[in-house]
């Protein structure tokens, strides 16, 4: 019949079997009264498990009287995905502990994975369980706990290990192909490529990287993670090529092969790329629904308060953060240390040290102290700078006395004081180090010389404390000391050669008449009259002098050609007859002058210099016309 219930209960394995996870959930819901809950249990918690209702199974799974093997494994991986894994490991112990069937292996590997999880994400310090590296899944969990634990050495170790199993158990079957072979160790190499990206080994881990996204594997967790990661080596640099890479981590039902900190990680990095890449509003977006997700988290305002940065509204960024810090105090200290950058950043030295003093488990930090006391040594405040090594002083004399580094911050307190001329607050901190360690020479030398200036009489009596000269094996001829010459200062002087190669007085003479250099006499212009002062108005271009009266105009304007072309002007009055009787007998030949040369003084104090000497435009003076070239040639034809 159709409510018969093994024939129903044989229907829904059928159709898990077939992967068909809704279509045997459908059957179960409609059927509640003939397939009770105890029944058909670990077959709904399984479809509820694959479908990725993680709670509707844990609740499925909780309402069960009686707990069977295979729902308590169902139940071990229900409390993983939940990352329960405190729970999750009693339940594995328990099955590892009281069943014994052909599943051991499995559930070993399955409690080493819950182990990796804890020391991963909980910084948990895993217990040596006893578990032997029999299997390359086994190997590969052992390498995550290492890798966890800050060990890549060894991990890399284990992963190599792991890929030689991994192997050797796969190419035993005949029907496995190198494909399949490879799809399988993707993972393996992943985790190989991380340990070089946190090795700095970044052209190994990208080359691994490449590798994986060439193979295309199924697993679209694997993927996500390897896009991630390579993200996270171009930062800022090659955004394009993040661009592209990003979108493997959009896959569909990604977020539920990560864990919720890898899922979030990779939610972080697709906000600060949209920031690198200048889309201010997916910027925006992207960390606000991060802070609705995670609104205890410091990641989601930092990149708000960068985003706002970059958009010069240093304010508003510094508003946000303070805000965040009075709402979370427990993350106050990373929030104001960003303040304290904006501040700086802004120039605003002073409040960015009252902002680092206002952090108060940080206030006594060795790294801390030195960043206020170089900063107040920057606005010349070293009254602040004191009053900071003083309270950090006090800190490690109540709380950790006489330690090194309450040692080192009077030392260097010390220091800071005699370098500013505080030598009276300088003594009693340099008292206190010779206190502890009377030996010192160096502090009781810095001692004595405070004193010195402040109270003689006392410089004298810690004096007295110095070593004698006996005492002290300094391995010095004092005798040779005394009779040496002694260092001298020589000036040094052009062709002189000191030392072993000094040559004799003869050579020396030789030698600096060598390196003479001959005084050129400057070239006079042709014919330079000594007694004529020269004009002073000669080194500037004749347009800036004074008498430069500029170019005559209009003084060959008639000969300017006007009319058809080639007319020449004053032809009609050359052809005119009427007027041939005023005209000369005869014309000049070419290339015979018809000018005077003006006769010249005899006198050399007339004498004009080349530079004195003015265009002459003198009458009587006909100027030879140029026959103007021929374009085309040389040749003149």
């Amino acid at each position: 019949s159709k409510d018969d219930p093994t024939a129903l209960h044989c229907k829904v394995v059928c159709l898990i079997h077939t992967g068909s996870f809704k279509e045997a959930l459908n059957v179960i819901h409609s059927h509640t009264k003939v397939l009770t809950s105890d029944m058909i249990a670990f077959e709904k918690a399984y479809c509820e498990y694959r479908l990725n209702r993680i709670e509707n199974a844990l609740k499925t799974i909780e309402s069960v009287s009686e707990q069977t093997d295979k729902l308590k494994e169902l139940y071990g991986q229900v409390l993983y995905r939940l990352e329960r894994y405190d729970e999750c490991s009693t339940v594995f112990r328990d099955l590892i502990r009281n069943s014994q069937d052909e599943y051991e292996e499995e559930r070993k590997t399955n409690l080493s994975a819950v182990v990796a999880a804890m020391s991963t994400w909980e910084n948990v310090t895993p217990e040596d369980l006893g578990l032997q590296d029999l299997t390359y899944e086994l190997c590969y969990n052992t390498a995550c706990t290492l890798i966890a634990q800050g060990r890549l050495d060894d991990a890399m170790r284990k992963l190599q290990e792991a890929e030689e199993l991994c192997r050797q158990s796969l190419s035993d079957d005949a029907d496995v192909t190198e494909e399949d072979i490879a799809a399988e160790l993707a993972i393996i190499h992943g985790q190989m490529g991380y340990i070089f990206q946190r090795q700095g080994r970044i052209e190994d881990a990208l080359q691994l990287y490449n590798q994986i996204i060439k193979l295309k594997p199924s697993d679209a967790g694997l993927l996500a993670i390897i896009a991630n990661n390579i993200i996270t080596i171009n930062k800022d640099q090659n955004v394009f090529d993040s661009k592209k890479k990003v979108k493997l981590t959009n896959a569909e039902g990604v977020e539920h092969k990560l864990s919720k900190k890898q899922f979030q990680a990779i939610e972080f990095n697709k906000a600060l790329l949209a920031m690198y890449t200048n889309q201010a509003d997916q910027c925006r977006k992207l960390a606000a629904t991060l802070k609705s997700q995670c609104p205890e988290h410091i990641m989601p305002v930092l990149i708000q308060a960068a985003q706002l940065c970059r958009e010069k509204q240093h304010t508003k960024a510094i508003e946000l953060l303070q805000e965040f810090a009075e709402q979370h105090p427990a993350n106050a200290a990373e929030i104001k240390l960003t303040m304290a950058q904006l501040k700086i950043a802004q120039g605003s030295v002073t409040k960015a040290c009252m902002i680092l003093q206002s952090i108060e488990e940080l206030q006594h930090k060795p790294g801390m102290v030195s960043a206020l006391v170089m900063m107040y040594s920057h606005e010349e405040d070293i009254d602040s700078a004191i009053e900071v090594f003083t309270q950090a002083i006090q800190w490690y004399q109540e709380y950790q006395p006489n330690s090194t580094t309450h040692l080192s911050l009077i030392r260097e307190a010390a220091n800071f004081k005699l370098k500013h001329g505080r030598k009276k607050e300088a003594i009693s901190d340099l008292e206190q180090l010779w206190r502890q360690n009377p030996k010192d020479i160096h502090t009781l030398a810095q001692l004595i010389s405070a004193y010195s200036l402040v109270d003689p009489e006392k410089a004298k009596v810690f004096s007295k404390h110095l070593p004698s000269s006996d005492s002290m094996s300094l391995k010095v001829d004092v005798d040779a000391l005394e009779n040496s010459h002694g260092a001298t200062f020589i000036r040094k002087k052009a062709g002189k050669v000191t030392g072993e190669n000094q040559q004799s007085p003869t050579d020396q003479g030789q030698v600096e008449t060598k390196k003479k250099k001959k005084k050129k006499k400057g070239k006079l212009p042709k014919h330079y009259d000594p007694k004529v002062t020269p004009d002073p108005e000669r080194w500037l271009p004749m347009r800036e002098r004074s008498y430069y009266r500029g170019r005559k105009k209009g003084k060959k304007k008639e000969q300017i050609g006007k009319g058809t072309q080639g007319a020449v002007a004053g032809a009609s009055s050359d052809l005119d007859a009427s007027k041939s009787a005023s005209s000369p007998p005869t014309s000049p030949r070419p290339g015979t002058a018809t000018t005077t040369t003006p006769a010249t003084s005899s006198s050399a104090s007339n004498v004009i210099p080349p530079r004195h000497q003015k265009p002459v435009g003198a009458a009587g003076t006909k100027k030879k016309q140029q026959q103007k070239k021929k374009k085309g040639g040389k040749g003149g034809w």
